[in-house]
């Protein structure tokens, strides 16, 4: 039976990713591909999201996606048909090695799609909503439109998109690739992200009572739970290749809300949170940013539809990080 490859597997979708990958088709089929070993233990307290004793079957192999040959020995070795190629530098820290974010982004990405023409492989590819810019109009983005970056990250997103569309076009790879909202989950720490500060929010409104933001309480910007996106990942996977209509990235949301919103939403569960908000150099990476998403393309190709919104995120969130938050505070008590 082939097997399939998770590039970044430590990161924020990658780390839940590969559990879904896991439960679907056996650990031992899912290979894992990192910078580094997983760390003991994540935001929850459990190796990935699992515990450490259970999920030791599934393969792991410490590699930079840069070193192609080290891809392709992976691929080979262990009978890969499928890579949910994820490895990236994000946003903000992107901002500060731009060099390398151009090179890790775009030459990783190159590799793989090199190594699928060659093998035959399916990939998955997330591009994000750090591909629109100041000139795209802000409510509503539709697919096609006007695609102006502001940042090296999303300049890597919309040139790597292009890839994909070209290696599609010119070659016959399945590449599929999704525009990812902000992404918020419980399950692992931010990635250096600029909508980052919702997770943030969440974790200091249970850990201190009070968050200090870093956009302003009226920054609006596309979101999703993580849950919703790794079923729309794996939804968008599993579709006949026959409905994908787009081949460079489709446009997904599932909500929108402000900061301010969102500082809301924690006080209907927690009255007493306090929320400042003293926007940084990040601010400007949001505002070049939707407000709002259209993605009805994706909802009539291959059905997509979220389950979650704020408020049953927000429910949602809450009730996983108060064991957390309890766990560190009883590890720090230990250390003092």
């Amino acid at each position: 039976m082939s097997s399939i490859l998770v590039t970044g597997a430590n990161g924020q979708i990658g780390s839940e990713l590969v559990q879904t990958l896991r439960d679907r088709h056996g650990d031992e089929h899912v290979v894992r591909l990192d910078l580094r070993p997983p760390s003991s233990t994540s935001v929850n307290g459990s190796v990935n999201g699992q515990n450490a004793t259970s999920r030791t079957a599934a393969p792991f192999v410490v590699a930079d996606v840069r070193d192609r040959d080290t891809l392709a020995e992976t691929i080979e070795r262990y009978d890969i048909d499928t890579v949910y190629h994820l490895a990236s530098l994000l946003s903000a820290n992107g901002e500060k090695v731009p060099d390398r974010t151009w090179d890790v982004n775009i030459n990783g990405l190159k590799h793989v799609l090199d190594l699928a023409r060659d093998h035959d492989l399916r990939i998955f590819w997330p591009s994000s909503i750090a591909v629109f810019g100041p000139s795209t109009p802000r409510n509503d983005t539709p697919q096609n439109t006007i695609l102006n970056p502001s940042t090296m990250y999303g300049v890597t997103k919309r040139s790597g998109e292009l890839l994909c569309q070209y290696y599609h076009q010119r070659f016959g790879v399945d590449v599929r690739s999704l525009r990812y909202p902000g992404l918020i989950s419980y399950a692992t720490l931010p990635g250096g992200g600029t909508t980052d500060y919702a997770v943030d929010m969440y974790y200091e409104a249970l850990r201190s009572g009070s968050y200090t933001c870093f956009v302003r309480a009226d920054t609006r910007l596309p979101m999703m739970y993580m849950p919703d996106a790794i079923r729309a990942t794996l939804d968008l996977m599993n579709a006949d290749a026959d409905n994908i209509t787009i081949r460079d990235s489709y446009n997904i949301t599932a909500m929108s809300f402000s900061a301010e919103e969102l500082a809301d939403a924690i006080r209907a569960h927690l009255p007493d949170f306090t929320c400042d908000f003293e926007p940084d150099e990040r601010q400007q990476i949001a505002d070049a940013w939707p407000a709002t998403i259209d993605d009805r393309i994706a909802r009539r190709d291959w059905n997509w539809k979220p389950d979650f919104n704020l408020d049953a995120m927000t429910a949602d969130m809450l009730a996983h990080l108060r064991d957390t938050v309890q766990q560190r505070e009883d590890v720090e008590s230990v250390e003092r």
